[in-house]
């Protein structure tokens, strides 16, 4: 980060009470700025029904930005995160589609609904998310446009997650621990005796802290008991609960005797789990599926050899695009992938998974 770039700007920082945002606010204290700093809440009123952490995460973000002098502010983005994070997840998982409540809550509260209540009031929108962020010029629309790029740790690189912000999200958002790796991240904190130094990172639903995503769907989809049948013979192999609470290619947890099984399949109409015996069937692999609704976040669209992501992991695979219609394409994976499903978010990259064009929802 540049000084002279930061120094006349009003930048606000969304501190969770983790340690990658609380080493965001070190990053600017070290360069003499104070951001103002907010907590935004979402979790669930009923605290005896749902285990929640956000007392704790605001223990820690309030001793964070008391530590570098910092105003924090508490944004409560409860009712926008139910209405419409909720909602979209819902409604794809009742469709026996995968979503990524992730995803829309950085589009819709992180740099959405928190703009429309605080951030429209800063330049910068800084968070602790593993990516960077580049600008070159553009031929296809002239000027300059502001590029989403991997963070250089692959294990905690999140443009996947950000994948389907706007334009001008990018634009206003800054991220400044994405050039570090996460032990160095980790090696800060604990020079500096941040109070959260050691704390573990949070393995739930975006805001959602402890609470468990099969819990969150059964509250807002309940249950709905179906039969679950081996693909190849048509043998009933069990009971479920309900289709939503499984996604294509799932292995653990099944509970189902006499394994290993994969989920190969779904009918939605009929509350039925196809599941197939062995390991690795053939009918969980894809090497061309289609994608539609392409999301362009800065509006350039991707050449025919990329790179891609369908779910949080370090690899990148490699493939060609093929375009069959505005938004729409078929991914041609140079290697069969495992567990691809429809709902997913297809995150395309350049061949050399450095820029991030954005993404889009697989169909099959």
């Amino acid at each position: 980060m540049n000084i002279d770039e930061l120094k006349d700007k009003r930048i606000a920082v969304l501190l969770s009470g983790g340690v990658d945002s609380s080493v965001v606010v070190y990053e600017f204290a070290r360069l003499g700025l104070q951001p103002d700093c907010f907590y935004i809440k979402i979790g669930p009123e009923e605290e005896e029904e749902w285990d929640c952490s956000s007392e704790e995460d605001l223990e820690m973000a309030t001793a964070v930005a008391r530590k570098y002098g910092c105003k924090l502010e508490v944004v409560d983005c409860h009712q926008e995160y139910w209405n419409q994070v909720t909602a979209y997840t819902m409604d794809k998982v009742k469709a026996g589609l995968t979503p990524n409540p992730d995803v829309m809550c950085n589009r819709l509260i992180k740099f959405g609904a928190f703009h429309e209540k605080r951030g429209h009031d800063y330049d910068l929108i800084a968070t602790g998310h593993y990516a960077q962020k580049e600008t070159s010029p553009s031929p296809s629309q002239g000027g300059v446009v502001s590029w989403l790029c991997t963070s250089p740790d692959p294990v905690k690189d999140q443009t996947d997650f950000l994948a389907q912000i706007y334009d001008w999200q990018l634009e206003k958002a800054i991220f400044p621990i994405g050039h570090y790796v996460k032990d160095e991240v980790r090696t800060i904190a604990e020079r500096e005796h941040l109070v959260n130094a050691k704390r573990r990172d949070s393995q739930g639903i975006c805001f959602l802290g402890k609470i468990n995503y099969t819990d969150y769907i059964k509250r807002y989809v309940g249950e709905q008991q179906g039969d679950v049948l081996e693909l190849e013979t048509g043998k009933l192999i069990g009971k479920h609960n309900g289709h939503w609470f499984y996604t294509i290619g799932q292995r653990k947890g099944l509970g189902f005797g006499g394994g290993p099984w994969f989920i190969v399949k779904k009918d939605v109409a009929q509350n039925l789990l196809y599941v197939s015996h062995g390991y690795d069937p053939e009918t969980a692999y894809k090497q061309d599926f289609p994608i539609h609704g392409f999301h362009s976040i800065n509006g350039e669209m991707p050449g025919e050899q990329i790179t891609f992501k369908i779910r949080h992991t370090p690899e990148f695979h490699e493939a060609t695009l093929e375009k069959t219609g505005e938004g729409s394409f078929i991914v041609h994976s140079k290697d069969p992938i495992h567990g691809v499903a429809p709902g997913q978010f297809c995150v395309v990259y350049d061949a050399e998974h450095h820029r991030c064009y954005g993404s889009a929802e697989i169909t099959i």
